[in-house]
């Protein structure tokens, strides 16, 4: 608990940061999209429930913050709530000129384009971001060039220099720092032949790292094997940084369906999942590490809620495709009553969801 309280100081000013973006460049999506097929937006909410703060542009668009921060959304004419849900006594009785506007009385395509901007547009925001980060930090040279040597260290005292390139492990090529890392964290205490070039020569040094306790971002401990080497961070170019962001965008979307799809299996644990108070928690901590990390943090998140709102589930914008696909093949919308079943279904879903990601946040905290 003392951990938690010291945490908010930090944590909840970062969570409002990482939230406030992402939900605002999803529903961002949604809108701009929405404008560009001439629908009217009645409001832009970044929050739920009661507004804090707002405005009301030219267009009649009113901009709010609400004091609930965990989401948003866009209402469009002819929606009946902030799901989405078309209000069909309102499209009845809209006047000849405003049903034009409406989103629900849209071909079926540019509805479809405007459900689907959204996520889609946290895919872009998170691309973005990595690319961002890339640039600005750079990324380890490869193959590893040795840039320091720690003091007192297993590679000083085995004769490792600064500019040494590092070629292989035991006669196994290390490409890049990831898989020199790798090969040496998990051999502590174990003598290693490690095959560097200097100055244009091919030499093989032996080197045993030596346990280190390192500590992850969540606290826990564990021993890992070092050598003392600090690699080189070289530069990324802008097209570079780019296909580096759409290749770390990639994978979390590819590990996070394998991780739903083991969770559905029972291969793995749903104690993973966070819920407000976690996520809040982990951007404190994270941002302790500075301001890019923390944007990495909301790219994380970023493809997370879009990959998230993709899911096949009512209420989501994933909900509404499946919607749209099933008028597609029928020729007309599914009947009302089907649809108010799937919405209730969606929501019982969604909140069941919420509350089990804020057990496991309970758990986490050992409050429950």
């Amino acid at each position: 608990m003392t951990d938690i309280l010291s945490n908010i100081g930090i944590g909840l000013p970062a969570f409002l940061f990482v939230i406030t973006i992402v939900v605002f460049f999803h529903e961002l999506g949604h809108f701009l999209v929405g404008r560009l097929f001439g629908v009217a937006v009645e409001t832009f909410s970044i929050g739920f429930g009661r507004e804090v703060v707002g405005w009301t542009d030219k267009k009649g668009t009113r901009w709010k913050i609400s004091w609930l921060p965990f989401g948003g959304y866009v209402k469009f004419l002819g929606d009946a709530d902030a799901s989405s849900k078309p209000d069909k006594e309102t499209l009845k009785t809209l006047p000849p000129a405003a049903r034009k506007n409406a989103l629900h009385l849209k071909p079926l395509w540019q509805r479809a384009l405007v459900v689907a901007a959204g996520p889609f547009a946290n895919f872009a925001l998170a691309v973005v971001l990595f690319t961002v980060i890339a640039m600005v930090d750079g990324t380890y040279a490869a193959p590893t060039v040795v840039e320091k040597i720690a003091a007192n260290s297993a590679a000083e005292a085995a004769g490792i220099r600064p500019g040494d390139v590092v070629l292989s492990v035991n006669g196994n090529a290390v490409p890049d720092f990831p898989s020199f890392y790798n090969a040496v964290s998990t051999n502590a205490q174990k003598p290693l032949q490690i095959g560097i070039r200097r100055d244009g020569a091919v030499m093989t040094v032996v080197a045993t790292p030596r346990f280190v306790t390192e500590t992850n971002i969540e606290g826990g401990k564990r021993q890992v094997g070092r050598l003392g080497i600090v690699p080189k961070i070289v530069g990324v170019p802008f097209i570079t940084a780019v296909t580096m962001a759409c290749g770390q965008t990639w994978a979390i979307v590819s590990g996070t369906v394998s991780y739903i799809g083991q969770m559905v299996t029972g291969a793995s644990s749903t104690s993973e999942l966070r819920g407000p108070a976690g996520i809040a928690d982990l951007a404190g901590k994270v941002a302790k590490f500075g301001f890019m990390a923390l944007l990495g943090l909301a790219a994380i998140i970023s493809v997370s809620i879009g990959l998230l709102n993709l899911f096949p589930i009512p209420v989501l914008d994933g909900g509404h495709l499946l919607y749209y696909g099933c008028e597609a093949v029928l020729g007309h919308p599914l009947g009302e009553r089907a649809q108010e079943v799937g919405f209730r279904l969606g929501l019982a879903l969604v909140l069941s969801l919420m509350l089990l990601a804020t057990f496991n946040d309970l758990v986490r905290f050992n409050l429950f």
